[in-house]
């Protein structure tokens, strides 16, 4: 497709930028909004500063892992609904590509030592990149650990601690909890006013529809991840506490362990964190439930960005969806936080693996910017010699 007038670039050069980017784009969901606005804003010039702001207003104000929803927005802007459309395929297809392949490995030569040795690093660098990214996350999404944030923001930091307790408590997810925690934050801090309810609803209902349904294998991985997918706020590790929650303790569908080593596979691959789904769904039902997983993830990700995006400037200015978005993150990173404690009890189990979370937190801690999946490399390469000479 040529592009039109007011349009600098074509629906072909769009497409190829984000097989690249999702192909060679490390670092996370905040590295990988930095590439676009350096590369599609002040290089190519292809979006303007105004479109970026409000698509990453939009990516974090919705549900959806940030950096697909942003890259879905910024196909919209001059392609609308099929440039959305292949934006987000071109920029989730490279990763998912990589952990099926990865999948397939692992499945093949998983119980061989040497890939128990490379995981079992792996598995310990990984409990110490969760917990540093919680704690950023709480720094960002509710405030910084001090008095004042406790004073002024007491009750998103009660709504967090509440959460923290339920998921340790119970050791699962309750999405009825983080739809409630939105809801008495928004009642408490911007009412609805008349005539501002039913885009509210309509909001909530399309997360809550089909949590009951049953069905096959591959059905219930799709409603499973469906449900996953539509309660991402901001971050992709966000959704950890529902996959670990769901997949280790409810459905039974992987130990921890395989958990934990799924987690790590989508840290080393390039592209969106939340990719995992995909190395889960083939551990669980092979190349089908791979694509159903992913699929079922991405889908809210996607409605939640090309249904809002031609109203998008008037749905951001108002307070009472913003509240209950942010009661909401209050309660999910919370959420995170139990279930980061939660796989620490399950995979710390012995000194060496403490030491690499331990050198790990560090690492992420000091400030140098070293790329997660250098960290993620070496601690692969420390279980190979501790396992051979210990």
């Amino acid at each position: 497709m040529a592009p039109q007038p007011g349009k600098v670039y074509t629906l072909q050069q769009l497409v190829v930028y984000f097989l690249k980017l999702g192909t060679k784009g490390f670092g996370g969901p905040v590295a990988l909004v930095g590439y676009m606005h350096k590369d599609l804003v002040e290089k190519k010039q292809w979006v303007s500063e105004q479109e970026y702001k409000e698509g990453l207003a939009l990516a974090q104000l919705a549900p959806g892992p940030l950096a697909a929803q942003l890259a879905i927005y910024l196909g919209f802007v001059h392609y609308r609904v099929l440039g959305a459309t292949l934006a987000g395929i071109a920029f989730i297809l490279p990763s998912f590509l990589m952990v099926v392949g990865l999948g397939m490995i692992y499945k093949l030569y998983g119980g061989t030592h040497w890939i128990q040795a490379v995981f079992y690093g792996v598995g310990a660098s990984v409990t110490g990149i969760i917990a540093i990214s919680s704690y950023k996350l709480t720094q960002k999404t509710i405030g910084q650990f001090t008095w004042t944030s406790f004073r002024s923001k007491s009750l998103l930091w009660i709504i967090f601690g509440s959460a923290v307790v339920v998921t340790l408590l119970t050791r699962q997810e309750h999405l009825l909890l983080f739809v409630g925690a939105g809801i008495l934050y928004m009642l408490i801090k911007a009412p609805l006013r008349s005539g501002d309810s039913s885009s509210l609803n309509s909001f909530v209902l399309l997360q809550l529809g089909f949590w009951q349904y049953e069905t096959s294998i591959l059905g219930k991985l799709a409603l499973f991840f469906f449900k996953a997918g539509a309660f991402v706020f901001g971050s992709g590790l966000a959704i950890v506490p529902f996959l670990h929650s769901g997949v280790v303790l409810e459905q039974h569908w992987l130990t921890e362990q395989q958990f934990l080593d799924a987690v790590a596979i989508a840290m080393i691959t390039p592209g969106p964190v939340v990719i995992t789904v995909g190395f889960i769904g083939y551990l669980v039902a092979g190349f089908p439930g791979a694509c159903v997983a992913a699929i079922a993830t991405f889908l809210p990700c996607y409605l939640f960005t090309i249904l809002p995006a031609p109203y998008f400037s008037r749905i951001a200015k108002n307070g009472s969806v913003r509240a209950f978005v942010d009661g909401i993150t209050a309660a999910v990173v919370g959420a995170l936080v139990a279930a980061v404690i939660i796989i620490s009890r399950q995979c710390i189990i012995d000194i060496p693996v403490l030491l690499i979370a331990l050198l790990t937190a560090g690492l992420l801690l000091s400030g140098r910017r070293i790329p997660e999946p250098y960290i993620i490399l070496a601690a692969a390469f420390s279980g190979i010699l501790i396992k051979s000479f210990l």
